[in-house]
């Protein structure tokens, strides 16, 4: 396959950005156009919910690049114009302001959006976390209030709450799990992570259903349970879950399910290909659809998209990774883990906050966890694959 004459990259996020910065690595030197809905260059998105919330980062130094460095790309960014439609055939997409952009390889890279509670559109107080402005908005009204609930015991909720205390509020967790990560962690890691936070004064309001927001001339006042409880707030954040940003290719004829649907080289037609968090590709090592929402695989798959475009042909199978930093705690995840693998300790102890776990299914490792362990964690995860792990302990 000859090189393309021309490379579209619809969304300026990490992934975009890594597809771009690979291609010029492997020394493509057609013209390169980068279309992003918001009007930030590129930046990253984990310190959102912490540094930039926190405030210990200016905004800037979240960004991926410094502008310098990106010009020296040779890449188009037109910022501030989501896509709105995508043609096949003359891979051309058109914008929100009815601009069209057309080139022999179109990369999608946009993303997701935050999922919302019914009601929540316009009231004051209420906020999601997805984008820089998001951050910041944020900031400004924890800065001015005093009692948050976060709705959502996942990773970014866990994350805000965590902020959100250190900066003095009063939190509480609205979730239906009975732990933290309970579904993703299994029964161990959740609870410790439970009792992170209780420790550090969050209250935890698990196991019951979120019905909607209570509020009072416009601004919310508090969040509603199924049991009927409503907890008080003066901000409400609501951080459970995100959807790929796929509703502008609707009538494309690109597969859609939880995502853009691609192969094992990330491609989901002829000449378009989709990366990050958007992407649900074939894993063949797994051999499942599978759809990743982390740093770490927006970069990686960024790149093997790149050498797809220029006719690399290998399939894209990585271990997954992700971690989160949540008070003074650092977990981080290789693999695939579940709250229905046998969890075994093989070094550390959790008892002593130091630990790393091991996830077996039918007696295969499918995933290590490592908390406050980095670097053990990370040489355990050559075991992911293989049946019997030595030295292990329950």
């Amino acid at each position: 396959m000859s090189a393309p004459d021309g490379v579209l990259v619809v969304g300026a996020s990490a992934a975009g950005l890594a597809t771009v910065e690979a291609l010029r690595r492997k020394e493509y030197r057609g013209p390169i156009t980068v279309l992003g809905a918001e009007r930030h260059l590129p930046y990253d998105r984990p310190p959102l919910s912490k540094q930039v919330l926190a405030g210990t980062w200016l905004p800037q130094r979240a960004r991926l690049r410094p502008s310098e460095v990106l010009s020296t790309l040779d890449a188009d960014f037109v910022l501030g114009d989501a896509a709105a439609g995508l043609d096949v055939p003359a891979r051309t997409v058109r914008t929100a302001s009815g601009r069209e952009f057309t080139a022999e390889a179109v990369v999608v890279a946009t993303g997701l959006r935050a999922r919302t509670l019914p009601g929540q559109d316009g009231l004051a107080g209420v906020h999601v976390l997805r984008t820089l402005d998001d951050a910041l908005a944020l900031r400004e009204d924890l800065l001015a209030g005093s009692r948050v609930v976060v709705v959502g015991d996942g990773v970014l909720g866990t994350e805000i709450a965590a902020t959100a205390r250190m900066m003095g509020l009063a939190v509480t967790i609205a979730g239906p799990q009975r732990a933290p990560l309970a579904y993703q962690f299994g029964a161990l890691p959740a609870r410790l992570l439970a009792g992170l936070h209780t420790s550090n004064g969050v209250e935890l309001r698990l196991g019951a259903g979120v019905t909607g927001l209570s509020s009072h001339e416009g601004r919310v006042t508090g969040v509603r349970l199924e049991t009927g409880e409503v907890l008080p707030a003066d901000v409400v954040v609501v951080a459970f879950g995100a959807a790929p940003a796929v509703d502008w290719l609707a009538g494309s004829g690109v597969p859609r399910d939880n995502g853009v649907v691609c192969d094992s080289r990330c491609r989901a037609a002829e000449g378009i290909y989709a990366a990050g968090d958007v992407a649900r590709w074939h894993h063949e090592t797994l051999d499942v659809l599978l759809r990743l929402e982390n740093r770490t695989n927006a970069t990686e798959q960024g790149i093997a998209v790149a050498g797809a475009i220029l006719g690399e042909d290998r399939p894209y199978a990585p271990v997954p990774y992700f971690w989160t930093d949540q008070f003074d705690v650092k977990i981080q995840v290789h693999g695939v883990l579940g709250a229905g693998a046998e969890v075994t300790v093989v070094d550390g102890d959790p008892a002593d906050r130091r630990f790393v776990a091991t996830y077996r299914r039918d007696g295969v490792v499918t995933g290590v966890l490592g908390w406050n362990m980095a670097k053990q964690a990370r040489l355990l995860r050559q075991e992911i694959g293989k049946s019997v792990l030595v030295g292990g302990k329950s």
